[in-house]
């Protein structure tokens, strides 16, 4: 396998959108060897449901498109950021048990770091922001 894996997408901030983002992730990492029964999947599924929602949902209209960039390095570490051009950071928010929303970064934190990974929010150039998840890449070949 190659040192450096990279794919990226960049879909319209629109709510179809997210499931566009999900099966673009899950099909890479299907290709990238990952088993599709394997439970980092469903993991990653989930956080890349999320941070993709996020993108659509909180930006206000101001961010017309969001790009998903995946990364595998060394087939050690997986990464995932997911861009939008809204300059205003993920909020931690308690979201009431009859809420259906506002846990999203609470589900994207513990799933990475259930993962050993990490989060991260960097700046872009433009002003707006990257989302980023590292978790470690642990295909077993049989």
């Amino acid at each position: 396998m190659a040192d450096l894996q990279e794919a990226t997408v960049t879909l319209p901030s629109d709510p179809a959108s997210v499931t566009t983002a999900r099966r673009y992730v899950c099909g890479l990492l299907a290709d990238w060897g990952l088993p599709p029964g394997d439970e980092a999947v469903d993991a990653v599924r989930l956080i890349v449901s999320e941070l993709a929602t996020n993108a659509v949902l909180h930006t206000s209209g101001l961010s017309p498109t969001f790009t998903v960039d995946v990364r595998l390095e060394r087939s050690e570490q997986l990464y995932i950021g997911v861009t939008d051009s809204h300059p205003r950071r993920p909020q931690r928010q308690t979201a009431a048990a009859q809420q259906d929303n506002g846990r999203g970064m609470v589900i994207v934190r513990h799933l990475t770091q259930e993962s050993g990974g990490r989060l991260e929010v960097s700046p872009t150039a433009d002003g707006g922001k990257t989302v980023w998840i590292t978790i470690p890449w642990a295909v077993t070949v049989a």
